[in-house]
């Protein structure tokens, strides 16, 4: 079982262990120092035993109460007084909260020990001893936790960083492993190899669109953003290409506004949506397909009516995992795919600033 701190996380074993330790620790220091210094002499080892466990038993109970009123004190000042920048104001609440439970604390766990087996001295001087050495505890306690989930959270950041690095590399490959397709490049040579002897002039279009295509590939892969208008350059390459294979079968509208064309997302995100578009529906002469790329409240909405093939191949939605997952890296809103009535839709939100 856990005490979870947002992402970090202590364990009960763990926070058992650093108890019993600190009580131990501390219950010998007191009872020794309050034997030599004459304030409660001891009769011989045996009652030094007695003390102890009974010491120890009471104070491992009140320390998990307070080890766990701190956990939360932490909690909470995670958010309204992080470190990093309220320092001062952190300290200053958490001390006079780290008091106030150690005072509280030791008031009850006084009287209550006291209810069980009286105390020979005065109750008050008891009282005042017990919230001095609970408080004085309690600081040193709220330290050794605040450092305990400080080490606890930079081994979780560093295992997400490698977990997120070795994710990214993997990301990497299938986005250009599949950029670089097999079967598109050998259907986009066999469209070249026609046209050079019909169309010089448009085979020669296509080599330029067609080098721009695998050069922009290339220059993207290692960056997490490109700029909206970048990626309009590179979509209107990747549909002359795919307008010279289908001809009047696949056409497409951009309505975009100028005042969004400096906005972000991923590289090479138009070319997931539309590629999946292309391979999962019937593009032909009685079935044209036409693509629509519009913008709406921060959002790029790429929609086409759906026709499926019959024989087509079920989809593995890689494509759109790896996006999401791209996304993941450069915003806290991720696209979204849906299908409404008989189109598919996809959402991408822009990133405004990177």
């Amino acid at each position: 079982m856990l005490l979870k701190i947002n992402k970090e996380q202590i364990s009960y074993k763990q926070l058992i262990w650093l108890l019993i330790i600190l009580v131990l620790t501390i219950q010998i220091n007191v009872i020794t120092y309050n034997h030599f210094s004459g304030y409660y002499v001891l009769k011989d080892f045996q009652h030094f035993l007695v003390r102890l466990l009974r010491g120890c038993i009471l104070s491992l109970i009140a320390s998990f109460f307070i080890a766990y009123s701190d956990i939360l004190v932490i909690q909470f000042l995670k958010s309204k007084a992080p470190w990093e920048t309220k320092v001062f104001k952190r300290v200053l609440i958490e001390l006079s909260f780290t008091l106030i439970i150690g005072v509280l604390f030791s008031v009850f766990f006084t009287l209550f020990a006291n209810l069980l087996n009286p105390y020979s001295h005065t109750l008050s001087n008891v009282l005042l001893n017990n919230a001095l050495i609970f408080s004085v505890v309690n600081i040193l306690l709220i330290s050794i936790l605040e450092g305990l989930i400080f080490s606890r959270q930079k081994k979780e950041v560093e295992i997400w960083a490698n977990s997120l690095k070795e994710e990214l590399a993997q990301i990497k490959f299938e986005l250009l492993k599949s950029q670089i397709n097999p079967h598109f490049m050998f259907n986009s040579l066999n469209v070249l190899s026609g046209l050079i002897s019909k169309d010089a002039k448009k085979a020669e279009l296509f080599v330029d669109e067609f080098s721009f295509i695998y050069r922009y590939v290339l220059d993207t892969i290692e960056q997490k953003v490109s700029s909206l208008e970048k990626e309009l350059d590179f979509i209107r390459s990747y549909f002359f290409l795919q307008e010279i294979r289908y001809g009047e079968s696949l056409t497409y509208a951009i309505n975009l506004p100028a005042s969004i064309m400096n906005c972000f997302l991923p590289p090479l995100s138009f070319q997931i949506i539309i590629e999946n578009a292309i391979k999962h529906n019937v593009v032909n002469e009685s079935k044209p397909l036409h693509i629509d790329i519009a913008y709406e409240d921060d959002f790029i909405i790429i929609s086409n009516k759906i026709q499926a093939k019959i024989s087509r191949s079920k989809s593995t939605g890689i494509g759109l995992k790896n996006l999401q997952k791209r996304y993941a890296l450069i915003s806290e809103i991720y696209p979204d795919f849906y299908v409404q009535e008989d189109k598919f839709i996809a959402k991408l939100p822009l990133v405004k600033q990177f």
